[in-house]
């Protein structure tokens, strides 16, 4: 029995080395499941980093895998959900900005980004990015009392009109601002107010006189053979007036809303031209004007509705006539412009003045030198109108006392 000692001792041996060795292949295969562990719960972890599987480690294989496949679908989630939100934001006309608790931008959006500094605003004090008194002091206040709160403020240097909604991010400590462009919105108010305005001043000329001749008729001018003629006279001109508003009105009403097509044609420029001219060619030569067309000879020709461009330049050239003194001169061009051709009508009357210069193409707009002339101030929105449906644009360049030049555009054909 000598022999048992030492055989013992190498049976334990043998056994403890084969115990070391399943416990080191053990102590890898769960250092390798906890490095996966820590990689999962940074993303992007795939299955085949997964180890093959362990005799007798098949659950926690199974869990690993079942942790990492949750993992995936919801950081896959997470990712989709974050695109639809950038998205959104990125095609939000209103601006966003996100201010973190010292008071620095965090985010900001592309609107925001067009409304203050762009992506350098990132990082920098929301002081020093609003600026503006009025907005810095809204959203102190909303850092102070925890409460929603709103702005309004008009910038002069940019002619813009912002809305400023601040929110208290009740999650990060942060805020959550909200800006709002109402410059277009505050535009069209000033021009619904201005239209209405204008129409009763446009209305409430002809319906006094409307009225004084009515009853200085019922006083007893109606019998005065002399005098009667005159005031019925004087009485069908200003329903005229009041019957051409309403004409205008209704045509630039259609005009707008589509219901009136455009019956296109290849257009001569020099033809559509000396046709205008020589409708208001008797009215120049009353006014002691000198109407002339300079085209050149190559000018391409325009697709466009003949008679429409006709009432343009006519209305164009009314007024240019209208405002200029006797002995001066309008003159008609045309003009090769890449892919347009350019028309100008060009006087040497009294001018417009530069503030009423982008307002001259609304609805009953006047500058107020023009208000003795007459009219019902319908005719340059209609022209506007017209040129924009066969795709081009019309505009002024004046001086006071220096004449005007009205330009306007028609694709080539």
């Amino acid at each position: 029995m000598d022999w048992f000692p030492g055989s013992l001792i190498i049976l334990l041996l043998f056994i403890a080395f084969g115990l070391g060795w399943h416990i080191y292949r053990l102590r890898r295969r769960l250092n390798s499941y906890s490095n996966i562990i820590r990689r999962a719960t940074s993303g992007g972890i795939l299955f085949s980093d997964l180890p093959s599987d362990v005799p007798g480690l098949d659950d926690l294989s199974n869990a690993v895998k079942g942790l990492t496949a949750a993992l995936n679908s919801q950081l896959s989630t997470v990712e989709t959900e974050r695109a639809k939100l950038a998205s959104v934001l990125e095609q939000m006309t209103d601006g966003v900005l996100i201010a973190d608790t010292g008071g620095r931008v965090a985010f900001l959006n592309p609107a925001a980004g067009r409304m203050f500094e762009g992506q350098a605003a990132v990082g920098r004090r929301m002081v020093e990015v609003l600026r503006q008194y009025q907005l810095v002091e809204a959203w102190r206040r909303c850092q102070e009392t925890g409460e929603a709160q709103s702005e309004t403020v008009e910038l002069p240097a940019r002619r813009q009109f912002l809305q400023l909604f601040v929110l208290p991010d009740r999650h990060t400590g942060g805020t959550l601002l909200l800006v709002q462009d109402l410059t277009r919105v505050r535009r069209l108010e000033t021009v619904r107010r201005d239209f209405i305005s204008n129409l009763s001043h446009e209305l409430r000329t002809p319906l006094a006189s409307l009225k004084a001749l009515t009853e200085t008729l019922r006083d007893g001018a109606l019998d005065d053979p002399e005098a009667a003629p005159r005031f019925l006279g004087r009485i069908e001109t200003e329903v005229d007036a009041l019957t051409q508003m309403a004409q205008e009105l209704l045509e630039l009403s259609r005009i707008e809303s589509g219901q009136v097509p455009l019956e296109l044609t290849t257009v001569d420029p020099a033809r559509l031209l000396d046709s205008s001219a020589e409708r208001m060619r008797a009215q120049a030569e009353r006014a002691g004007l000198m109407l002339t067309v300079e085209v050149a000879a190559d000018m391409p020709e325009v697709r466009g509705d003949a008679a429409r461009l006709e009432q343009v330049l006519v209305n164009l050239i009314h007024n240019a006539l209208k405002f200029t003194d006797p002995g001066g001169s309008v003159t008609l061009t045309a003009k090769n412009d890449g892919p347009y051709v350019r028309f100008a009508i060009r006087d040497t009357g009294a001018g417009i003045p530069e503030d009423d210069l982008e307002r001259i193409f609304e609805r009953f707009y006047k500058a107020d030198q023009a208000r003795s002339g007459g009219g019902t101030g319908l005719g340059l929105s209609i022209a506007r109108h017209i040129v924009e449906a066969h795709g081009g644009r019309i505009w002024a360049e004046s001086r006071e006392s220096q004449g005007s030049t009205f330009f306007f555009t028609i694709p080539a054909y």
